[in-house]
């Protein structure tokens, strides 16, 4: 689940004046998002009169308009939470869609894996390929694109098609995500801007918490097929009201994708980035497989989807409380905080397995802590990642959003390779990375 923290401090010129307007997460579109943002200033924001009551009118209006905006990016959040259910959904029923597609439960997880990679690498390429397109038949040419594939994963009749619609999805969902925050922006004056983008990220939000495990349950009681295709179904709704209630944007100017990589020729962000990569590994070693490595600990597959809710309420709860944090006591700490209660929590849920203690109740509580440390990475690397490049924010938070989908592919394909090893494999492996991980950033912190 690729989330979308609003990040502030996008350095933008206009008639020889420096202004500062937020930036969106996840994207190599960045530089469209300033732009929009700097359309959608220009436009909402109400001239001063001398008059007072033509300044009430002002007023009034901006306050509809803004309003009226916060309606439109409604549709854009349905959107982020078909994308951010989409990107995990495969974890609550791994063990069926193998046993129907005949292959193992480690080679499903390719599934994963490979909607990750595909995520990565692809999503600054898209975002130099689409620069021109206007943006609503941009927004809706993805989220057909993820209908029409989740609709494909359904349907195959064999892994080697599953896998291509998965790349085929990903390949929508980082054309819609990043840009969705954009469009969101430009909707609404510059004072409702945080809220519009809060509305978006809300969709990856709630995803994680219920998108998820309802998924599983959906899965569990109608068949994994059904819930690939009630995916399908909200992308559609998505692409509908996003081609009548969204209105039309144009595109951007093009930034070369050797532009958008030079930003890693700064030292100090090429040793930030490996700590997104690593962390995310060491979340979603497990994650993918957590039906099998659950049961392990004695949590059945009807009990599992509360498990997966817990753990998107802890990674609600991590995300929101890491961007306080990371504001008020430093990025490092946070991080030395987060990586340490990921290693504790997973290193018990190893031995809970290695010992066949069966204690729900403390699975249940591990898994709300898993989830916060997951998430908690995102606002305070970005953080860092801005402070280390803060000419180029939008660049370096692009770079991010990759490195996150490359450590969650690289996460589930070492799962993968350790399931059969047991369980407590898996969380041992998971955990040590965690470990590793908090080692790197004490060496690398600032």
């Amino acid at each position: 689940m690729e989330n979308i923290p609003v990040v502030a401090g996008v350095v933008s010129a206009r008639s020889g004046a420096a202004r500062v307007v937020p930036a969106v997460q996840a994207d190599s579109s960045a530089e469209g998002a300033e732009r929009s943002a700097a359309q959608g200033e220009c436009n909402g924001s109400a001239q001063v009169e001398s008059s007072p009551a033509r300044a009430d009118g002002a007023a009034r209006a901006g306050s509809a308009s803004a309003w009226d905006g916060l309606r439109r990016t409604g549709i854009l959040a349905l959107g982020t939470f078909a994308v951010g259910t989409d990107s995990f959904i495969l974890a609550g029923f791994l063990p069926d869609l193998a046993g129907t597609l005949e292959v193992s439960t480690a080679t499903a997880g390719l599934a994963v894996t490979v909607f990750a990679a595909a995520y990565a690498l692809g999503s600054p390429v898209l975002a130099t390929l689409t620069a021109r397109l206007p943006r609503r038949t941009l927004l809706v040419s993805a989220l057909l694109l993820l209908a029409l594939a989740n609709l494909g994963s359904a349907l195959a009749p064999v892994f080697w098609m599953l896998l291509a619609t998965r790349i085929a999805a990903a390949l929508g969902a980082a054309a819609f995500t990043p840009n969705a925050g954009a469009v969101a922006a430009a909707l609404v004056p510059p004072e409702a801007r945080a809220r519009a983008l809060a509305v978006v990220v809300g969709g990856l939000t709630i995803a994680t918490a219920l998108g998820v495990p309802l998924g599983e349950m959906l899965g569990r009681w109608l068949g994994w097929r059904s819930a690939l295709t009630g995916v399908a179904l909200v992308c559609l709704v998505a692409a509908a009201g996003v081609a009548t209630w969204v209105p039309a944007l144009p595109g951007n100017p093009v930034v070369p994708l050797a532009a958008r990589l030079a930003v890693l020729r700064n030292r100090a962000i090429v040793a930030v980035l490996p700590v997104t990569v690593l962390g995310m590994c060491a979340a979603y070693v497990v994650y993918a497989y957590a039906v099998p490595a659950l049961g392990a600990l004695g949590i059945g597959v009807g009990a599992t989807a509360w498990v997966l809710m817990l753990y998107g309420l802890g990674a609600v709860a991590g995300n929101l409380s890491s961007g306080y944090a990371t504001d008020r006591f430093g990025a490092a700490r946070v991080l030395t905080v987060g990586y340490a209660v990921m290693a504790v929590a997973l290193g018990i849920m190893g031995v809970l397995a290695a010992t066949g203690t069966r204690l729900p109740a403390l699975v249940g509580v591990l898994a709300v802590g898993w989830g916060a440390a997951s998430w908690c990475q995102t606002p305070a690397q970005q953080h860092r990642l801005i402070a280390a490049a803060p000419q180029e924010p939008g660049l370096v938070v692009a770079l991010n959003a990759s490195c996150i989908y490359f450590g969650i592919g690289a996460g589930t394909l070492l799962g993968g390779s350790t399931l059969a090893h047991g369980a407590t494999a898996m969380f041992g492996v998971a955990a040590t990375l965690a470990v590793v991980t908090l080692g790197y950033l004490r060496l690398t912190a600032r």
